[in-house]
């Protein structure tokens, strides 16, 4: 299994940030970085994850020189989708990728690693307009995810797996993708061409997206 993070943002609603904002630090002194790299330790080598990097990527390097990094050169003017169309170049293996702004427990990265299938990791409740929103039926597979999500049943929270067998309809896809659309645009599409993608919740107590300096404080309550 490879593992991509996505580092390579400039984090516009985390307003005053003059650093990338996976090294924000938590109540325990560490940083977001530092807490995803420590817990994938517990289950896969560090020489098998892959770090997207773009805003002050020196600074990224700088402090996890041991691990391995792909540039995305238009940051600036790109989203999610196509920074991890650039590290799928890379991949040829099962994938878990990871937004570099989700705090997550281990628990929370064991239920997505056991289901062993396409997969997103979802929380089941209300969510905000701003928000990754899905719909799943009642066996669990996703049906719908977008910002646009009517009676969505919860938010999707950053943290995906693919087989290595669908691949290929993952990078077809996110090459479909406009340069501004998030990763969770291809897998609409692949949803479309009747890829299966399954949704694993966990409890909002044990992974949440940072998105704004608030969530901070829900964040550092998943801290262990």
């Amino acid at each position: 299994m490879k593992t991509i993070i996505l580092a390579a943002g400039i984090g516009r609603r985390f307003k005053g940030l003059d650093l990338p904002k996976p090294l924000t630090r938590l109540a325990n002194g560490k940083s977001i970085l530092q807490m995803q790299v420590e817990t994938l330790g517990r289950y896969t080598s560090l020489d098998d994850v892959l770090v997207v990097v773009g805003y002050h990527k020196e600074k990224i390097i700088e402090q996890f020189p041991s691990l391995l990094f792909v540039y995305n050169p238009d940051f600036a003017q790109e989203n999610t989708s196509k920074s991890l169309l650039r590290a799928l170049c890379k991949v040829q293996d099962d994938l878990l990728w990871i937004n570099g702004d989700v705090v997550f427990h281990p628990e929370a990265l064991e239920a997505i690693l056991d289901c062993k299938k396409n997969s997103m990791m979802v929380n089941v409740g209300p969510v905000g307009e701003e928000e990754v929103k899905y719909r799943a039926n009642d066996q669990g597979r996703i049906l719908e995810v977008s910002k646009q999500v009517l009676d969505p049943q919860g938010e999707a929270l950053g943290i995906n797996y693919f087989k290595k067998a669908d691949l290929d309809h993952l990078k077809r896809n996110l090459e479909k993708c406009e340069n501004n659309d998030y990763f969770e645009k291809a897998m609409e599409f692949c949803i479309a061409e009747n890829v299966e993608i399954w949704s694993v919740p966990v409890d909002a107590a044990k992974c949440t997206e940072i998105d704004f300096p608030e969530d901070l404080d829900r964040a550092n309550q998943i801290i262990f």
